[in-house]
């Protein structure tokens, strides 16, 4: 694994990916169309630190853009695709489901396309828990996953089969990984975890939809980068899931947060959802097996760091535009 295009490399997983890859000397190209779905100044903080790296490149595209994407192809050596970029947010899908098809579907297909075309022997999709919808905890990669609850899982699962087909027509040899709910330094400020600690620090209520009863499999980022990483070893066709196999109540997530803070949060509830689930719960003995993966940050290290974090950066990100 020499050369490696990242898709999405200035969001909060692409970056992190990038990163660890960087610290292999490995040449990675960097591909994003920084967009606005939530404010570009932190991609672009992101990107900053990547470029400090000689072995990193960076174009600005969208991968709905094929003879763009095509061109980088045509310029560069590539072995393996990791193909980041996604427009994120389910609830923000159910309002413009039309840009979810863009990038994860068509988006996806114009990189399979270019995979078969250069021969490039390995291609990885970050794909998502939420395609489990209201399935039995935990969640098995043979689970049933074609009832989504909103266009953005819906999209995910498209891009899924359409690796499907690929590997099965063209013997491309793809992985699909399934994040559960990613949280760490630098992440998104739509997440809970990010609006959390920016609200409970400036004195302002917190949003927790429903009771906050609700569980997620919070993982930490660079166990994600890690496991994505491992995902572009040659195996054929397989799908993991990636999480911590520990979920956690949001109520106690606000506690850490409280705890790390010396502050406490006023909570100001919301009617949960339609696409929101009451849980997630990753079952992760594959990718342990066949990957050699685990998640090795517990909660409330993670917590610590991304609070630690925020504060070191608290001016910068006072500015940012806020997230919806």
């Amino acid at each position: 694994m020499k050369n490696v295009i990242v898709t999405g490399c200035a969001g909060f997983i692409g970056w992190k990916v990038s990163q660890l890859l960087l610290k292999k000397k490995v040449k990675v190209i960097g591909i994003d169309n920084i967009n606005d779905y939530y404010d570009p100044a932190l991609k672009e903080w992101r990107l900053s630190t990547l470029l400090k790296d000689k072995h990193f490149s960076f174009h600005k595209l969208d991968i709905a853009d094929y003879a763009g994407l095509k061109k980088i192809f045509l310029d560069n050596p590539v072995d393996v695709i990791i193909n980041l970029a996604a427009r994120a947010g389910v609830r923000a899908s159910v309002e413009d489901p039309w840009v979810y098809l863009d990038t994860n579907v068509k988006g996806t297909l114009n990189l399979l396309e270019c995979a078969k075309e250069f021969k490039v022997k390995k291609f990885v999709l970050a794909s998502t828990s939420s395609l489990y919808g209201l399935k039995k905890i935990p969640f098995k990669e043979d689970d049933r996953t074609d009832l989504p609850l909103a266009p953005y899982s819906a999209t995910k699962k498209g891009a899924e089969v359409l690796c499907y087909s690929y590997h099965y027509l063209f013997n491309l040899d793809i992985n699909i990984v399934r994040y559960f709910t990613v949280y760490g330094p630098a992440g998104r400020p739509d997440m809970s975890i990010f609006k959390f600690i920016k609200n409970i620090d400036a004195g302002e209520p917190i949003p927790v939809f429903g009771d906050g009863n609700q569980t997620r499999d919070f993982t930490y980022i660079d166990d994600i980068a890690e496991g994505t990483i491992l995902a572009a070893n040659p195996t054929g066709y397989e799908i993991f899931n990636l999480g911590s196999d520990h979920p956690v109540r949001l109520r106690d997530v606000i506690m850490l947060i409280e705890e790390n803070l010396h502050k406490k949060a006023t909570i100001e509830t919301i009617p949960r959802h339609a696409a929101d689930v009451p849980a997630t719960w990753a079952f992760i003995e594959k990718a342990k097996g066949l990957l050699g993966w685990k998640p090795k940050v517990s909660i409330e290290t993670g917590i610590e760091n991304t609070v630690k974090w925020y504060l070191e950066n608290k001016e910068f990100l006072k500015k940012l535009k806020a997230a919806q």
